[in-house]
């Protein structure tokens, strides 16, 4: 091998060492410094006695907020009992409800400019009405469809708007608290996709931290794009003995489900088939079967090529069944239909913003780390605005009845202050 591609060998070798190994996966010691410096001034620590004088406030709106229904497109009363609660906070908050049913309260900084930072808090849950929200309690965990997902993202915004009022905290910057609409499942991002792309304040928006269950530990600076899909196989159906032999949309859904699971992805790309459906009785062939599908990445060339291998495995299924079984009544065909569509995005890792978050967590005990998730934040990565999601609470089975949340006093109140770290950093905190 001649020298220059031995030197260009070394010089990759080396980037690839240094890309591997970034300062940045670990919080700096100046993110460090300032979060010690932060936390040490008597008005913070006034904050954080206020929230620790108001914890059994805080659990009890929690489970006010948890108690309202608000499926996905169906937050409106819950939106209106935040709003009412927000009131109760502070009342020289600016509070309305957008046309997207999102729930906008403005509280003004100093600095007298029109940009804001949004603190987003999601109103909506993936259980349906129905859904029994009974309140069960096993020593410090409740446990209850929603407790932490994301009742505890809305309670602690009230919990950090009123302890920045007590301690009569400025800042340089305008923060608009919003609690969010649609932002699981089918809701697509509606609300944040409003806010960025249409509402009054698009073009506003200079940060954004969404406040949103998972683990203290971990601070969400890559958002994972996906794709939600519904595919549909219709059929000429018939009776399950005389019309024996003839194709079945139930086959074709079981074909494409096969397939489906057997696509190879790499780390970090994921896909589920979440639901499916079909037919009217059990001796009768179904006219149509149909499912809804998940698709994330953090990388828009994995994602893209997952999409491109479901849609094939889809088309195939159809081609198969169509082949296997008699076409004299009518053939197998394919509907397919784009549910949702979430961008993927980042924040730099050495983001002051995500250094900050990240030395926040490890002040408040944890063992800090870097991760991805498709949160409302997406939204703002996508659009290249700084943005970062952190958790509020601790708990877990988010999206299961198994859910729970552990409000042991100590540990809650350290949780709290990781939201409250970061938007008192990035809002620009004046303790003067």
């Amino acid at each position: 091998m001649n020298p220059k591609a031995i030197s260009f060998l070394l010089k990759s070798f080396l980037l690839t060492a240094a890309t591997a190994w970034h300062p940045a996966m670990a919080q700096t010691s100046e993110a460090q410094a300032d979060v010690k410096a932060l936390t040490s001034k008597p008005a913070y620590q006034a904050m954080v006695a206020t929230m620790k004088a108001e914890h059994e406030r805080i659990v009890d709106e929690n489970i006010m907020l948890q108690q309202v229904p608000a499926p996905s497109f169906k937050e409106a009363e819950k939106a209106r009992l935040f709003a009412k609660l927000l009131r109760q906070s502070d009342d020289t908050l600016d509070i309305s409800i957008d046309p997207a049913g999102n729930v906008l309260a403005l509280r003004r900084g100093t600095g007298g400019g029109l940009d804001v930072v949004a603190v987003v808090t999601h109103m909506d849950t993936v259980f349906d009405e129905k859904t029994s929200l009974e309140i069960k309690r096993e020593g410090t965990f409740i446990k209850a469809p929603g407790i932490l997902d994301n009742s505890r993202g809305m309670s602690s915004s009230l919990a950090i708007i009123r302890a920045m009022k007590a301690a009569k905290a400025r800042t340089r910057d305008n923060i608009l608290f919003v609690g969010s609409v649609g932002e699981e499942g089918l809701g697509d991002l509606k609300g944040v996709k409003y806010l960025f792309l249409q509402g009054p304040y698009k073009g506003r928006i200079k940060a954004m931290i969404a406040v949103d269950s998972g683990f203290p530990e971990q601070i969400v600076y890559k958002a994972a794009g996906s794709k939600r899909y519904e595919v549909r196989y219709r059929g000429p159906g018939g009776h399950s003995y005389r019309a024996f032999g003839g194709v079945s949309p139930a086959y074709a859904l079981a074909g494409a489900i096969d397939r489906i699971g057997k696509i190879k992805v790499p780390q970090g790309t994921t896909y589920s088939v979440g639901v499916i459906g079909g037919g009217t009785s059990v001796n009768v062939i179904p006219g149509e079967a149909w499912m809804q599908v998940d698709m994330r990445s953090a990388s828009n060339d994995d994602l893209k090529r997952l999409e491109s291998a479901f849609l094939d495995a889809v088309k195939r299924a159809a081609e198969d069944e169509n082949a296997a079984r008699s076409t004299t009544n009518g053939v197998i065909e394919t509907n397919v239909k784009l549910l949702g569509d979430r961008p993927s995005g980042n924040t730099p890792s050495d983001h002051r913003m995500v250094q900050i978050a990240l030395a926040a967590s490890a002040s408040q005990g944890w063992k800090p780390k870097l991760d991805s998730g498709s949160t409302d934040s997406n939204i703002a990565m996508s659009l290249s605005i700084p943005a970062i999601t952190v958790a509020e609470g601790v708990g877990n089975y988010n999206h299961s009845l198994r859910e729970y949340l552990d409000i042991e006093p100590a540990q809650s109140l350290r949780a709290l202050q990781l939201p409250l770290i970061s938007i008192l950093d990035t809002a620009q905190w004046q303790d003067d």
